[in-house]
């Protein structure tokens, strides 16, 4: 039986893909984070917020902070919590991660994001909002391990 040639350049690229998945998994490390954001903004939003960086068994300190453009009415507050990735120290999750943004919510609402940074960070998140907002924005958030 002879595999044709479109079989064998998907196998060679499904083993090129595994090989770098799994060979920059291995020198990078995870951690959890969990942070609450304060929002309000008419028109220009503005965030801040704090929160917890658990990496290698020692607890660190997240200042947040942010800018959104576009359309921002209203106040809420979101506690996040997720996982951070493909970092080598504490210090490869301070950065700016940028996103877009639709949503709305009166009461309470629900969230999730995976958000990236240029030290290659990747967090993600899920959390739960309360407030009164109504938003379709671009957002930068900036996370600085103190």
């Amino acid at each position: 039986m002879r595999a044709t040639p479109a079989f064998r350049l998907g196998l060679a690229a499904l083993l090129a893909l595994v090989s770098v998945t799994l060979g920059s998994a291995a020198y990078a490390d995870s951690g959890r984070i969990a942070f609450n954001v304060f929002k309000a903004g008419f028109v220009v939003g503005g965030s801040g917020g704090s929160g917890t960086l658990f990496f290698h068994g020692r607890r660190y300190r997240l200042a947040i902070g942010g800018i959104s453009y576009g359309i921002t009415f209203g106040v809420s507050r979101t506690h996040f919590h997720g996982v951070v990735t493909h970092i080598r120290r504490a210090s490869n999750v301070s950065g700016v991660y940028a996103a877009g943004n639709v949503g709305a919510a009166v009461g309470l609402g629900a969230q999730a994001i995976i958000l990236t940074n240029q030290n290659g960070a990747v967090l993600t998140l899920s959390g739960n909002s309360v407030g009164a907002i109504v938003s379709a924005d671009l957002n930068g958030l900036v996370l600085t391990v103190k």
